[in-house]
C-alpha cells in the first residue's frame, strides 16, 4: 500500500514516515500542496493523508482540485483546525476522515486500517495499479476511472475468482446469467473484446473450444 503524506511540519513528518514504513507502507513525503499535486500526476497512491494548512496550495483546495480531477483516493485530514466548520468542509469536500492534532499513533492506525478495511469490499484488485469499482462498475488505472457495463464487471470478477484456470463458456452463462437470459456465443465474445479494450488484448486469453483464462 502507498501513502501520499502531505505535512510541512517536518519533524512530525519524519516522524510519520518512519511509523508508517514501520508498518509495511510506502510513503511519499510533500511539504507543500503543488508538490504533493505534481507527484499524484505522476503516481498512483492507495491513500492520501493530508494537512491543511501548508504552502502554496492547502489540504482543502488541493482535494477540491482532485475530486475534480475524479481521483477518488481515500482521504484523511490530519490537521490542526478543529472547528465544526472546518470539519463540515472537509467533509463535504469528500474527505473519508477527518484526524485532529495533535493525536496519537495508535489512533492514525486505527482509523487508517479501518478505512483501508472498508474500502476492500468495494474494490476488486486486479494488479498493483488497477482495480474494479464494485459501487460504480468502474475500471480504475492510476486513478483514470472507465465505465464498464454489469455484465462486463461480472465477467471480469469471476475470471479474477478463477484465474488459476481455464474458465468455459458455459460455466460462464451458468454463474452469470439466468436461464431466462442465456446470451449467444457471439454475444459473450463481444463482452470480451469490450473488456480486452479496456484491460488490454493481453489481459484475456482465449482458448479456442474451450473458453478464457486471465492473465494478471
Amino acid at each position: 500500500m502507498k501513502i501520499l503524506l502531505l505535512e510541512d511540519d517536518i519533524i512530525l513528518s519524519e516522524i510519520l514516515h518512519e511509523h508508517l514504513s514501520e508498518q509495511g507502507f510506502l510513503v511519499d513525503l510533500s511539504y507543500d500542496g503543488e508538490d504533493a499535486y505534481d507527484k499524484i500526476q505522476s503516481n498512483s497512491y492507495d491513500l492520501f493523508l493530508f494537512d491543511v494548512n501548508v504552502p502554496s496550495l492547502d489540504g482543502f483546495e488541493l482535494l477540491k482540485l482532485l475530486k475534480e480531477q475524479n481521483i477518488t483516493t481515500p482521504t484523511i485530514f490530519i490537521t490542526s483546525l478543529e472547528s465544526a466548520k472546518d470539519l463540515k468542509r472537509g467533509f463535504d469536500l469528500g474527505c473519508d476522515d477527518y484526524l485532529k492534532k495533535p493525536f496519537e499513533l495508535l489512533e492514525l492506525d486505527s482509523r487508517i486500517n479501518y478505512l483501508l478495511k472498508s474500502l476492500q469490499n468495494t474494490k476488486i484488485i486486479i494488479d498493483d495499479r488497477r482495480y474494479l469499482d464494485r459501487l460504480n462498475f468502474e475500471l480504475v488505472d492510476c486513478d483514470k476511472r472507465v465505465k464498464i457495463s454489469n455484465k462486463e464487471f461480472q465477467i471480469v470478477e469471476y475470471l479474477l475468482n478463477h484465474k488459476d484456470r481455464v474458465v468455459s463458456h458455459h460455466e460462464l452463462i451458468a454463474n452469470i446469467w439466468l436461464e431466462s437470459q442465456v446470451p449467444s456465443e457471439a454475444t459473450i465474445r463481444t463482452y470480451i473484446k469490450n473488456i480486452r479494450v479496456a484491460l488490454g488484448k493481453e489481459f484475456i486469453t482465449t482458448i479456442k473450444g474451450v473458453g478464457y483464462r486471465v492473465n494478471c
